[in-house]
């Protein structure tokens, strides 16, 4: 993303040396393409191919059986249970309170005119959480456990083999979150298999979770078919800092969040020349030593900027343009920041938080929009699971009547004459009054 343009009081002092392309990669769109089409066609015979030739994991059977299941999670520290148990009562515990926030209601607008409100959750959603280099455990509690709170019968949760091997901590993280069904199963194909249906993997209604190019794209070029979470992105941070913030922990926060990949961008917007020049040196001397710096490296020094502005308020409008996942507030009054920010997928309120403990323990969900769709959408929450659906009763034949004369003459300007005449049927039959078409069509 190149960087919004900033005032002539503004200086840029560590600018992007390379820009996100928001395109998808050709062959990353005819790879996934082909993918879906051959797992569309050939069911399951395909989605084992796939699975030995990108996975070299051809099971008996991918859904993982309850003793699979004990198995791993026996295999694990109590306190890796417990800390996985922590971290899902968080996250239900926001969930539930989202939900509290939605409510049903029926009102009646005239007699006998009742107009009702009900949220009702899909009936089966499909949780991926990525593995690979980086098994995300804790996508298991944004996907699953949020979608349990919102009331899906079916949760269907799929996750690739670590090398050949089970990962047990993100398996028991899956089975504790709730899911109904566990698929051993990463990459496109289990995002295809989950969104089409095969033979042996019925399919969901929705798909949540993050995951590489390949599987981003596939929920792409699956949505409409079924719902997604997100079309996501890198990861992106942002610091607002003024001189009150401590370099050192600005520094550490921003490269906790370069670490995700080698195009996560990482900014820094702040009133403070020293803070800046600071903060620069810090992450200077902490990448040479970071064990993740072959990804935190080149995030940094490719799409990492520094932005000096003169006031906060400045600070907000430029943060505001960036419209970034997440956003970090290192200043005095961090509070601030609800009022004068609008565009974040989350925000995270002065020094004693950090975009780390959203990731991994606070409880807010953190699938969040990335690459500017903070403008126009938030972030994965129990409403996501759930369809705002709508119900009509007309009961009292005078208020029939006095909507079917309204709809007659609405429809008509429209030139919707079918429409016009499902109204005039109610007012023939409830108002006492005849209509030519009417005694004409009926003799």
């Amino acid at each position: 993303m190149t960087a919004p343009s900033t005032t002539a009081t503004s200086r840029v002092l560590k600018a992007p040396t390379a820009d996100r392309d928001r395109a998808t990669d050709p062959d990353v769109r005819r790879t996934v393409e082909a993918v879906i089409a051959d797992i569309r066609d050939r069911g399951d015979v395909a989605v084992r191919e796939y699975s030995e030739r990108f996975d070299h994991w051809q099971p008996e059977s991918f859904r993982m059986s309850d003793a699979e299941i004990a198995a791993a999670i026996g295999r694990l520290p109590q306190q890796v249970i417990d800390d996985i148990t922590f971290v899902q009562e968080q996250v239900r515990g926001m969930a539930e309170r989202q939900l509290a926030s939605l409510t049903d209601f029926e009102m009646e607008t005239f007699p006998g005119v009742r107009l009702g409100q009900r949220n009702v959750p899909v009936a089966a959603s499909g949780a991926y959480v990525p593995g690979g280099r980086y098994p995300l455990l804790a996508s298991a509690h944004m996907t699953i456990v949020t979608a349990k709170v919102a009331g899906v019968p079916r949760v269907a949760a799929a996750t690739p083999p670590i090398r050949g091997e089970v990962p047990d901590a993100t398996i028991a993280a899956m089975h504790l979150a709730g899911a109904d069904e566990i698929y051993l199963l990463g990459g496109v194909q289990a995002v295809a298999a989950l969104a089409v249906g095969t033979e042996s993997i019925p399919r969901v209604d929705l798909l949540a979770g993050p995951g590489n190019a390949f599987v981003a794209e596939a929920k792409r070029q699956l949505f409409g078919e079924v719902g997604i979470d997100l079309f996501a992105g890198p990861t992106e941070v942002l610091i607002v800092a003024d001189d009150a913030a401590d370099p050192f922990v600005v520094a550490v926060d921003l490269l906790s969040q370069a670490e995700h990949g080698p195009d996560s961008p990482a900014v820094l917007i702040t009133t403070s020349e020293q803070v800046a020049t600071e903060t620069m040196a810090h992450i200077e001397r902490l990448l040479p030593d970071m064990p993740t710096k072959d990804f935190a490296e080149p995030a940094w020094r490719d799409h990492g900027q520094v932005h000096l502005v003169p006031d906060l308020a400045t600070a907000y409008r430029l943060a505001d343009d960036f419209a970034f996942e997440h956003v970090q507030i290192l200043t005095e009054q961090p509070r601030a920041a609800l009022d004068a920010m609008h565009n974040y997928g989350a925000l995270f309120l002065g020094e004693g938080t950090c975009v780390s403990y959203g990731d991994k323990t606070i409880g807010t969900n953190h699938v969040l929009p990335t690459r500017g769709a903070a403008r126009y959408t938030g972030g994965l929450w129990v409403g996501k699971y759930l369809r705002t659906v709508t119900y009509q009763e007309v009961t009292d034949t005078g208020s029939s009547a006095m909507l079917g004369e309204v709809t007659g003459r609405a429809a008509r300007v429209e030139r919707f004459e079918g429409h016009a005449r499902s109204g005039d049927v109610r007012v023939a039959k409830y108002g006492d009054r005849r209509f030519d078409w009417i005694d004409a069509a009926r003799g």
